[in-house]
């Protein structure tokens, strides 16, 4: 068989989708570290299966699999049980994002995180959602019946602006994209963002007003 001769998705180039999924479950009962853990492996998971040539762009294929993977919590409910080595690369994990964390400035990617550890992405992600316990969701309807779902507001409104921004990012080039993704994927502020990419706070700043202007521009188009 034929192996596809495009590149394989880089999964922490879409750790938006993610935050963008999990925000859609933000206060539920389930605390946002543990959606966001539960969303990443998810990405992984797409990243991993993703297939070019069925024609859609991977973010389409990606989101039904990252809402999986946190709906899954809620349908899960108390406790999982997690092995040993789990449990110990789970400390791990986040012994390392910790220090990452506070090296940086910045919430860390799974990859970085991966590459710390020296194991796969999709290892990484499930060590991090192996970390927080799982709150039970169960309540009872008004005629006394369990229900174990919870309904939850379509998010394709939010996935199709979010798609619309993929879009017009990828107009821009390598450096002002990655300005962009520090600033505003990876929360950094505009110094600790000016040491990353070689740039002082104050040409990041310009520079980050004129691409804001740009992107703005291209989505009222």
């Amino acid at each position: 068989m034929e192996q596809s001769s495009k590149p394989p998705i880089a999964a922490e180039a879409h750790l938006g989708l993610v935050r963008l999924c999990a925000n859609r479950f933000r206060e539920r009962g389930i605390e946002y570290e543990e959606l966001y853990s539960a969303g990443c492996l998810g990405l992984v998971k797409a990243a991993n299966a993703f297939d070019p040539e069925r024609g859609v762009c991977f973010s389409t294929y990606a989101v039904p699999v990252i809402l999986g993977e946190i709906r899954r919590l809620f349908r899960e409910g108390g406790s999982i049980r997690i092995g040993r080595r789990l449990q110990e690369l789970s400390l791990r994990a986040n012994r390392i994002a910790a220090q990452l964390r506070q090296q940086n400035g910045a919430e860390p990617t799974v990859r970085q995180i991966a590459d710390a550890l020296g194991i796969s992405e999709a290892e990484t992600a499930e060590a991090l959602c192996a970390a927080q316990p799982v709150s039970s969701l169960t309540a009872e309807t008004d005629d006394g019946e369990v229900c174990t779902d919870i309904p939850v507001p379509s998010p394709e409104t939010q996935i199709q602006e979010h798609l619309a921004l993929e879009q017009v990012l990828a107009l821009l080039d390598d450096r002002d994209r990655e300005l962009i993704r520090l600033r505003y994927t990876e929360n950094m502020t505009q110094t600790a963002a000016a040491a990353r990419l070689g740039m002082t706070q104050v040409q990041v700043s310009r520079r980050e007003k004129k691409i804001l202007l740009f992107l703005r521009g291209e989505l009222l188009k």
